[in-house]
Formats: structure tokens, sequence, C-alpha cells
């Protein structure tokens, strides 16, 4: 165990080191194809947004069709381990997407990394957005033209299962007989659950970050 602790404390020693590297937040624009499931059922407007009335039109196109979709949003980061070749990175980043479609979709990720002297990057973690909570994984390259770096990122969301509950429907319209007694709802269908696909999602994002 004190083998280990002291491994520890001697790797964040060696990366403890001022850098050299980057920080590279900034604005973030791009585009995210998104493959057949829900999300893209939203965004070619097959479907309304947050709801699950019209299943026949969903059964009907859900899964045949993707989409693609612009992002646009800002990305912060802070370190946690500096060094001369290779820094620890958290990043967050806000992103909207679907405004050209007339949509506000928010999604928020926060991801912890890695990021060398090269301009290499890789990290993962959480991303929310309204089909719910997923693992985002990402990879980019910082390409720098004097004091102009222009991040490209990569990243991918899998697809999950969203499962609905319909409630049952029963018809109120006769609720007496002729002689005025009650009457029990008729029932027209009763509850039942559909899961849907949310599709997967790859992005392709480029930032802009001056060197202050």
């Amino acid at each position: 165990m004190r083998k280990q602790i002291l491994l520890i404390f001697l790797i964040f020693t060696v990366l403890s080191l001022d850098a050299q590297i980057q920080k590279l937040a900034g604005p973030r624009i791009g585009m995210t194809v998104v493959t057949p499931g829900l999300t893209a059922n939203v965004l070619r407007k097959d479907v309304r947004l947050f709801s699950d009335e019209n299943t026949e039109q969903w059964t009907g196109s859900l899964g045949k069709y993707g989409s693609v979709t612009t992002q646009y949003g800002w990305q912060w980061e802070s370190r946690f381990a500096d060094g001369e070749k290779i820094v620890g990175i958290v990043e967050w980043i806000a992103l909207v997407g679907g405004i050209e479609k007339g949509f506000f979709l928010p999604s928020i990720s926060s991801m912890v990394g890695v990021r060398t002297d090269k301009g290499f990057e890789f990290a993962a973690g959480p991303n929310i957005s309204f089909g719910g909570v997923a693992m985002v994984i990402g990879a980019g390259y910082n390409f720098r033209f004097g004091d102009l770096n222009v991040p490209v990122n990569i990243a991918f969301v899998p697809s999950m299962n969203r499962t609905y509950t319909h409630e049952a429907v029963y018809d109120y319209t006769h609720m007496h007989d002729d002689e005025g007694n009650p009457l029990e709802p008729v029932l027209e269908s009763e509850e039942y659950t559909v899961t849907h696909p949310t599709g997967s999602r790859i992005s392709l994002m480029v930032g802009f970050n001056l060197n202050r």
C-alpha cells in the first residue's frame, strides 16, 4: 500500500512541472450526425418533442432514418496536473443543437482526460441531454497558426433505450345509465410500455482560441 501511495505521489510530482501546453477554452461550432432513433425522429419532425402520443407514426418511421444538426456552444477547462509533455484536464462543454431546424436542444458534457504538448487529447465523461444521461468519449488535435489555436475534436455518444409508459385510457362519456345510476368508465386501451432507442451521436467540433 505504501509503495502504491509513493508511486502516485511521484507521478503527481512529475506532472506538476510548469507546462507549456495551451489552454483551449473558447467557442465551439460544428455538426452532429445522429443515427436512426428517437433523436433523429425529433430532428426530422416525425414526432413532437417530448411526446409519445402518436405511436403509429413512431413505429412507422422510428429506426429508419438518421439526421444531421449543427452545434454551437462554449468549452471551459481546468487542469488537475501540469507537466512538460502532458497535462490532465477537466472540460465542461455546453452546446445547443437543432437551431437551424427551429429547435433548442441543449446538452452538457463534463470530460476528464489528458492533452499532450503535441496537441493531441483524449477525454471521457458524462453527457446530459434531452435523451437522458450517457457517456461521451472524445479525441482531438490542436492546430496552431501563430498565436491562434484551432482545436478540432470528434466525440461519440452511444445510443440508449428509452422506455415510455402509456397509461390506460377510459371513456367517461356515459357515466350514468338511463335511470341515473352511476356507471364504471369504459376501458378503451390498457396500460402498456414502449421502448425506443435514442440513436448514437457523432460530433465534429471546431474551436478558436488565442494565446495570451
